[in-house]
């Protein structure tokens, strides 16, 4: 019966498209179409009664976690209206990018999104469709900067973490709200991979370089540490797709213009997106528009996030709010240095820190 219901779909939406378009969908397509609803069917058909355990099935997936830095920022500059459209309009053009790599959007979390490539239905190209879709959202935030740079929006970055593993997928719920997701420790991981992950940039996990070795260009792996692991965990960053023609438009704000300078600082470490209450000295050495080198009695951790406080005084502002990542370390003597990138900036204050190299550039002319 659900057999014959789904090539009764499939003929009526045929019979659509033909009316709409002037030609029914290719053999191939219509076999897809037909597939798709089926497996429709399928999921829509696990009703879960009150009360009783949701039905989940062990499969492979490549989750897609992307979220925008500098939102936060923003939000506090820019009246709510303007902030729901840019929000708005990102996410929409983001969800057309996952649509035409046939990926599955799981869920809008604020300002991030989740996307699943192998579940519900399975593709034996999951993985380079998602890789692909990583740098076709990067490529489009560029476009999206270069159009607000016009309306006065200040720039918004994504990071995206990329991972792929087994995972429990089904549907889960009631008779009053059910939806399809995946659960698992790999559903996490991703989660902290993305957090790993510098604005511009797309971070895979070693499982996900293992199924496509041949296919993209990445960097040497590197070793962190994440939460609830023992081991450290390898990551790499994505560049390109040659075979595509596609490649990542991160620039690397770190080789901007820098300015020597001795200008004390502050900053708090933030853990699990938790601003510790310890406050740290610290001596800023150089400065760019997008980073700066800081000198600290103690040495950080790689990729540590931490939160920011400086003056600057040519300019008489104050600089906070300030959230970056450290980026590099390395000693010079029994100085401990920290190499470090703003991850999120309000537009006044980057402004401000421009305008402040600026004026040091000037005067070393």
């Amino acid at each position: 019966m659900k057999n014959d219901s789904s090539k009764e779909t499939v003929h009526r939406l045929q019979a659509l498209i033909t009316r709409e378009m002037g030609a029914p969908l290719k053999h191939a397509a219509e076999a897809e179409m037909g597939s798709i609803i089926r497996h429709a069917c399928e999921v829509d058909g696990e009703n879960i009664a009150p009360g009783s355990e949701p039905s989940f099935v062990q499969r492979e997936v490549t989750i897609l976690l992307a979220d925008l830095r500098g939102f936060t920022a923003i939000t506090a500059t820019l009246p709510a209206g303007t902030v729901i459209a840019v929000l708005n309009r990102c996410l929409v053009r983001m969800s057309e990018i996952v649509s035409r790599h046939r990926g599955v959007i799981d869920k809008f979390m604020g300002d991030a999104i989740m996307v699943l490539f192998g579940a519900p239905i399975k593709h034996a190209d999951d993985v380079k469709r998602a890789l692909a879709c990583a740098i076709e959202m990067q490529l489009a935030m560029a476009e999206l900067n270069n159009q607000g740079r016009q309306d006065g929006i200040p720039e918004l970055f994504m990071g995206v973490g990329i991972n792929t593993g087994s995972v429990m997928a089904g549907k889960f719920g009631s008779t009053v709200h059910s939806g399809y997701t995946v659960i698992g420790d790999e559903v996490n991981l991703t989660s902290r991979i993305e957090s790993f992950s510098l604005r511009g940039q797309v971070l895979i996990s070693e499982n996900t370089f293992d199924h496509c070795r041949d296919f993209i260009t990445v960097s040497e792996a590197m070793e962190v540490f994440v939460k609830g692991k023992t081991q450290p965990v390898k990551l790499r960053e994505l560049y390109a797709i040659p075979s595509l023609n596609l490649e990542v438009p991160r620039k690397e704000v770190r080789h901007s213009k820098r300015m020597e300078v001795s200008l004390p600082c502050s900053f708090s470490l933030i853990q699990n997106k938790i601003v510790m209450p310890k406050t740290i000295s610290a001596i800023i050495r150089d400065i760019g528009y997008y980073g700066m080198l800081i000198e600290i009695d103690h040495p950080l951790e790689e990729l540590d996030d931490v939160k920011l406080e400086f003056d600057l005084p040519l300019i008489d502002f104050k600089a906070s709010d300030i959230y970056a990542k450290v980026v590099k370390l390395r000693h010079d003597g029994s100085r401990h240095l920290a190499g470090i990138e703003f991850t999120s900036i309000s537009h006044e204050t980057n402004m401000k820190i421009q305008l402040f190299v600026q004026l040091l550039v000037t005067a070393a002319a």
